[in-house]
């Protein structure tokens, strides 16, 4: 997330929350697609990774001055947090560039009508992030997890809602500062019709979350060797902070609905509240106790909307659901795949035969069957089995049932082509079973003679 709502409208009662998802429906003709990425920027001449202020360590720039730089090129308006510049928004809703907490560079996409949208997005993003970051020697790596830095070699960026994260993080999970400082990720996030239509769509999405971990696995390094993992980031998030991530199981549950997600929201313990321009630290207390103006932290005050999105915007299970479901599932990688990613979630949710085909697959498939799936994947791969069934095998019937989803929408582009032209690298995936962080880890054993910095020119954006 780019920026925190301000929206100062109170909150009187639990059918407001409920509400406030329900207008994001639209009808299927207006659905679209918004795609995020991120990735690790670092110094080209010794890999280190680059800090917020390039001088602290010599360097001519640093995050502030890609930030700037962007700023300048692009005409968009600067994200202000106690008076650093630490992200940019597009005009008119149209994208926006954010920081992770370790510095990851993200581009949160603007609602684009197709894939081939995206791609066009993405390249462009690229190229003007190129021009600003060559001068200063800076390049960028997107993989899941950093390869090579430790977590205290990692900066920290000066937003102050993370480091109520960084404090609150080691209470409640070992993984949660791993995860704020060393991952990266590669999602889309996606419209429904209505209440049917997304719980269908949250289902479907839930259950092949960890097929798409597999798919996309791109994590292998640690701190400059394998770590024994294809996804050390799908592994981090294992043990993060399971109140509020994970594979959502009571999605499954008769009666799913838009209020059944707001109870299990309402219930996750929050973070802050901002005021203002105040970030006051509430972590671990309740949604509950601020609806109803029992906050201890905060005597008399009440919730508002922006306090409410706000909150929804720091859950994070597989797949989240605001006005709008975000597949969360996947590393980040080459451009290739961060194309290919929007590319599969549409194929097979944005076509009534492949969503309902894609149902049949998976509503047999016991809770139990389904943690145990994400529970081995990110160490297995294509390797792990669902029920007697090799995922490998699976894979190839959902990426097929997602290609034909995109060639019956028939999106095309200027030359003609459909966008199952970006399922390409995840088809080839899925019919040879290996997967990039296998074919990383080969390279790492042979022609890079046991180390990985080769992965920074090798894979650099």
């Amino acid at each position: 997330m780019a920026r925190d709502v301000s929206d100062s409208t109170p909150i009187s009662s639990k059918a407001e929350l409920v509400g406030w998802i329900a207008q994001g429906e639209k009808p299927a003709s207006e659905f679209r697609l918004g795609t995020e990425h991120e990735k690790f920027p670092f110094y080209r001449d010794d890999l280190s990774p680059v800090p917020y202020e390039g001088a602290a360590v010599g360097r001519s720039g640093g995050i502030r001055q890609l930030l700037e730089g962007m700023q300048a090129r692009l005409g968009w308006e600067p994200i202000l947090d106690a008076g650093h510049v630490i992200g940019l928004a597009g005009p008119d809703g149209g994208g926006a560039i954010s920081l992770e907490p370790g510095g990851q560079f993200e581009l949160s996409g603007a609602p684009l009508a197709n894939v081939h949208e995206t791609a066009r997005e993405l390249d462009q993003h690229l190229m003007d992030l190129k021009a600003v970051a060559e001068p200063h020697g800076i390049g960028f790596l997107p993989l899941g997890h950093s390869p090579l830095w430790t977590r205290e070699q990692t900066p920290m960026m000066p937003k102050r809602r993370y480091q109520i994260m960084k404090n609150y993080m080691p209470k409640v999970g070992t993984r949660g500062l791993d995860m704020m400082f060393r991952t990266c990720t590669v999602q889309v996030n996606l419209d429904f019709a209505g209440e049917a239509d997304m719980v269908r769509k949250l289902r479907v999405s839930l259950a092949l979350q960890p097929l798409a971990a597999a798919l996309f696995a791109a994590s292998p390094f640690s701190e400059g060797k394998l770590n024994g993992f294809q996804s050390m980031r799908s592994e981090i998030w294992r043990d993060t902070d399971n109140a509020r991530s994970g594979m959502v199981p009571f999605a499954f549950d008769e009666g799913m609905s838009y209020e059944a997600y707001v109870d299990w929201a309402l219930d996750v313990p929050m973070y802050f509240v901002k005021r203002g321009d105040t970030y006051h630290d509430v972590a671990g207390a309740s949604f509950r106790d601020l609806l109803a103006g029992d906050l201890p932290q905060l005597p008399g005050e009440r919730a508002t909307m922006s306090d409410w999105v706000n909150h929804l915007g720091t859950l994070f299970p597989e797949v989240r659901l605001k006005r709008y479901i975000e597949m969360r599932g996947a590393d980040a990688g080459p451009v290739e795949m961060l194309n290919a990613l929007p590319a599969f979630w549409v194929g097979l949710l944005y076509d009534d035969a492949a969503l309902s085909a894609a149902w049949d697959l998976v509503k047999g498939w016991s809770g139990e069957e389904r943690q145990s799936l994400r529970d081995t994947v990110p160490k297995a791969g294509l390797n792990a089995r669902i029920g007697n069934r090799p995922l490998r095998d699976l894979a190839r019937e959902v990426v097929e049932l997602s290609r034909a989803g995109l060639a019956r929408r028939a999106r095309l582009d200027g030359q003609g082509r459909d966008e199952t032209v970006y399922l390409e690298p995840i088809i080839a995936i899925a019919q040879s079973g290996r997967t990039l962080a296998e074919r990383l880890a080969v390279r790492e054993q042979g022609a890079w003679g046991g180390k990985v910095e080769p992965v920074f020119p090798e894979l650099a954006l």
